[in-house]
């Protein structure tokens, strides 16, 4: 069901004109806005940084991975999700691979940038996209996943985040999140990110417990490469040039290193599949779900 943001009021209709209220949400660069005054709130960060990202996605191993990781888990816990939402999309690398995995799946993405749904509607244009605050879902009962990937770190209120998920989500439907883990890694790779916080798993596992799920699966990932990324974290120069910020955060790599790299993350996909949950490491991924009714 749709939601609306001013008066509360559910809804199930083809527009977003409410029908309790009359409330119509604004439009920003031809998008649906939900919370347009925040999408010149950006924290320091610069949204032409999305269209560096198109590039790089592709052909950079850490995000080929996370996403080739993505879908087998998704497949094992979410088999058929008729609906999909993916919050903080950015440039719709993730939704490019969630149509291509799920493609009888309604998708939808968003962000609070419409700069980057410009770019997400290019890839996946048969998806519905909308700019919103995370803390805000214009929706009821309405997800079979709802997916946050490296977004609930820039949230201030990201328990707010998880309600509105859980609020989002179908009974019996689910969510499944990855964010930076372990406080001991923060370097100026999340000062240049814009990051809030880094995980524990325990942290974010009661957080997704408090907003009502049950966690069903918990991992670290870039775990086999976190010696390395130790390594290379003390290394890292400060600049201002977009060049330097993207050295900075670990996005200017060479093909050779990518490709040796992915390899790795290859070797940790497979054991990730077969139910291999890692300690330890760069990343953290959690499996939650909504149960079919509170008892």
């Amino acid at each position: 069901m749709k939601r609306c943001l001013v008066c509360s009021g559910l809804f199930d209709a083809p527009d977003w004109t409410c029908p309790v209220c009359g409330h119509t949400p604004a439009e920003r660069n031809g998008f649906l806005a939900f919370a347009p005054e925040l999408a010149d709130q950006n924290d320091g960060f610069n949204p032409e940084f999305f269209q560096l990202m198109v590039a790089v996605e592709p052909e950079h191993f850490w995000f080929v991975a996370r996403n080739r990781i993505l879908m087998d888990v998704m497949h094992k816990y979410f088999s058929g999700p008729g609906k999909v939402l993916e919050t903080g999309c950015g440039t719709g690398f993730v939704l490019s691979g969630l149509r291509a995995a799920f493609p009888q799946a309604r998708l939808s993405g968003s962000d609070i940038f419409t700069e980057g749904l410009t770019f997400t509607a290019r890839r996946v244009p048969s998806a519905f996209l909308f700019q919103m605050d995370a803390c805000r879902i214009p929706f009821q009962e309405e997800f079979d996943l709802i997916g946050a990937f490296d977004v609930l770190e820039h949230i201030e209120e990201d328990n707010a985040a998880l309600a509105q998920m859980y609020q989002a989500c179908k009974p019996g439907g689910g969510i499944i999140l990855t964010v930076p883990q372990h406080r001991w890694l923060w370097s100026r790779v999340d000062d240049f990110a814009h990051h809030k916080r880094r995980y524990t798993r325990a942290e974010l596992a009661g957080k997704a417990a408090r907003a009502g799920f049950r966690v069903e699966y918990a991992t670290s990932f870039v775990s086999l490469l976190l010696p390395l990324m130790l390594a290379a974290r003390g290394l890292k120069k400060s600049g201002t040039d977009m060049d330097q910020q993207m050295e900075a955060v670990g996005l200017k790599v060479g093909k050779l290193t990518s490709a040796v790299l992915g390899a790795i993350m290859q070797i940790e996909r497979g054991l990730i599949s077969l139910g291999l949950s890692f300690p330890f490491g760069g990343s953290l991924l959690l499996v939650a779900r909504k149960p079919e009714s509170r008892k």
